[in-house]
């Protein structure tokens, strides 16, 4: 049970092809990066099903690159590294790592342990991670019970990610829902739209926001989602 695609950070170059050759060679779709902002500046950083970090990393550090994703995604992380602090597994665990490898470690071992979260992560009761969108009082009530007030235009967007049921909503169905024409203009509010809308579910909850963006085609809700 491995994940269909997966990110893979980390700074060593020989290490790191020689790990996405093997995963790819198990089917997985491997994307590659050198350091966590190549990840974070990439147009989709949050939509991978899986990631595989280094902590020792140039710029941002796996620990801090790990608490940035446990804010937008509950996917796996596994963590492979060879940093040897006594408190470098307390720190993984608190950060929202799954799982620590220490190097040197071999591929067969490493694509064990994707597996083993893969299925751990796949085993979670859907209902529990369901969001649910309250038409009668326009509201998104998140997994853990907070709840996000919607304006009209906000409703409208989660209506069509209901419809969607987790793919993605071309940006041009966006606008006709919301009454816009798909013109440079309107294009920057239904931005505008989306990106205040998941901040104001970054302030309400500590769950992962699964509002996440496909560059250059829409938007989509990585989540179940079920509308009352």
């Amino acid at each position: 049970m491995l994940p269909s695609t997966l990110a893979l950070v980390d700074d060593h170059r020989t290490y790191s092809e020689g790990l996405s050759r093997h995963l790819t060679d198990l089917g997985v779709t491997v994307v590659a990066f050198p350091d966590s902002t190549d990840l974070l500046a990439c147009d989709s950083p949050f939509a991978f099903d899986f990631y595989v970090v280094d902590l020792i990393l140039p710029s941002v550090d796996g620990i801090d690159l790990i608490k940035v994703l446990r804010k937008r995604t509950s996917v796996g992380v596994l963590v492979v590294s060879g940093r040897l602090a006594a408190d470098t597994f307390k720190q993984v665990v608190k950060a929202g790592g799954d799982m620590y490898l220490s190097k040197p470690v071999q591929f067969e071992q490493v694509a064990l342990a994707i597996e083993a979260v893969q299925r751990r992560v796949g085993a979670t009761n859907p209902l529990q991670n369901t969001w649910r969108l309250d038409r009668r009082i326009g509201r998104l009530v998140a997994p853990d019970g907070a709840q996000v007030d919607l304006s009209e235009r906000d409703l409208e967007l989660m209506e069509c990610f209901v419809e969607a049921e987790g793919e993605v909503v071309p940006r041009e169905a966006l606008l006709l829902r919301l009454g816009s024409s798909p013109d440079q203009k309107t294009s920057l509010d239904l931005n505008g739209t989306v990106f205040r809308l998941r901040r104001r579910i970054e302030r309400a909850t500590p769950a992962a926001v699964p509002l996440q963006a496909k560059s250059g085609v829409g938007y989509a809700f990585r989540a179940p989602l079920k509308a009352i």
